[in-house]
């Protein structure tokens, strides 16, 4: 009875911080999502106005009164293309990490994912001066590039570890039955590794649609993406807190559709190989 007793208790407190967690994450959402419907004397209330008439003004001056749909189409662009281009490209090197006998095999692996943790800050001058240089500058084109670039060295350490995860001899099986070794990895290998090359994708795009700072010096009008968007309800007369909140709430609901569509995809593929 004792040990029981004590097991529901460590249980107890272990689901106490995970609540008090829970809350402390999802807060700010709520916080976001509460004051988009807002008037502004509601906003900063003290008490808080827990109990409020919802109101949806705020969402009509940031949705039809500052070229919304403009910047969501540029967003939605840059994220799916360069998700596209991340996946396609990530695949070959990540097979040839996972597979093949070279020379510095594991280095190259090692610098792969050190250029993950290579921080952003760093690379803005002279990502500024080459894309000014080549006319990148304020295009589409411009942010496919950077951000596939950006997210290649993370999707390839993803993949690696998901094509590893599956025996070689599934491939082999196929080889000996006359299919050509790109043949057999299209034809099991990636269909086996549906789960992780899933969440690869959907995380390469949340970065993608996410990304604020080098989106904030690389755009002007005609490029400019959702979260930079939203500074524009930053001026000398104050922040517009209830259109920008109207504004992230629009931004992050795709986001929340695309993961908890994916939840189970995302949660197997990040756990792909984990046992083995």
């Amino acid at each position: 009875m004792r040990h029981e007793n004590k097991k529901l208790f460590v249980a107890f407190y272990v689901y106490l911080l995970m609540l008090i967690w829970i809350l402390f994450s999802v807060f700010p959402l709520f916080w976001m999502v509460t004051n988009s419907f807002k008037l502004p004397v509601q906003s900063f209330a003290i008490p808080p106005a827990w109990i409020f008439k919802p109101i949806l003004t705020n969402y009509r001056e940031a949705l039809f009164e500052r070229h919304f749909f403009l910047f969501a189409q540029n967003s939605l662009i840059v994220a799916s293309f360069s998700t596209l281009l991340v996946i396609v490209i990530s695949l070959f090197p990540a097979y040839s990490l996972a597979r093949f006998k070279f020379f510095g095999k594991k280095a190259i692996a090692f610098w792969i994912l050190c250029t993950c943790m290579f921080p952003l800050i760093a690379i803005v001058i002279p990502i500024y001066i080459l894309w000014n240089k080549f006319g990148l500058l304020d295009t589409r084109i411009g942010l496919i590039i950077l951000y596939t670039a950006l997210n290649l060295p993370f999707a390839t350490w993803l993949l690696r570890g998901f094509i590893m995860g599956v025996p070689p001899e599934i491939e082999e099986s196929t080889m000996v039955d006359g299919c050509s070794r790109i043949g057999g990895f299209f034809r099991t290998t990636v269909f086996l590794i549906a789960p992780g090359l899933t969440a690869t994708i959907v995380l390469c795009f949340i970065f993608s649609w996410n990304e604020f700072m080098l989106a904030l010096l690389l755009t002007g009008v005609r490029s400019r993406t959702l979260p930079v968007a939203v500074t524009a309800f930053m001026s000398n007369r104050g922040i517009m807190w209830g259109q920008m909140c109207a504004a992230g709430t629009v931004i992050a609901a795709p986001l929340l559709v695309l993961a908890t569509i994916f939840q189970r995809y995302l949660v197997r593929g990040l756990t792909l190989g984990a046992i083995k």
